[in-house]
């Protein structure tokens, strides 16, 4: 997954579409991510405790990668990721501006 936590994205489609926002969370086995204040859900919490009052919670849901675009650190275009390899390690790079992400 070329997509990391802590990244800014870009969404490209479905209803939250021209949103940015920061990954959370990356889920690699299902492809999905989890970005901050996008695809918001209404979660229905019971009541845990005699006096206690059900809630409802919004929380954001996790989706797929393929709709999410990387927006590059340096230019601050959306960008695919290609990565450069030296003898010590293996780094992301902007395919726009050839900057390291």
């Amino acid at each position: 997954m070329k997509i990391k936590k802590n990244d800014q994205i870009q969404i490209l489609a479905g209803k939250d579409r021209g949103k940015r926002g920061k990954v959370l969370r990356t889920i690699p086995k299902e492809n999905k991510i989890v970005v901050e204040g996008l695809n918001i859900v209404k979660k229905h919490n019971k009541p845990k405790k005699g006096g206690e009052k059900g809630q409802r919670v919004e929380i954001p849901y996790p989706f797929n990668v393929s709709k999410a675009m990387l927006i590059c650190s340096h230019c601050g275009k959306l960008t695919r990721v290609g990565y450069k390899v030296s003898k010590e390690n293996k780094t992301r790079i902007c395919k726009q501006c050839q900057g390291e992400i």
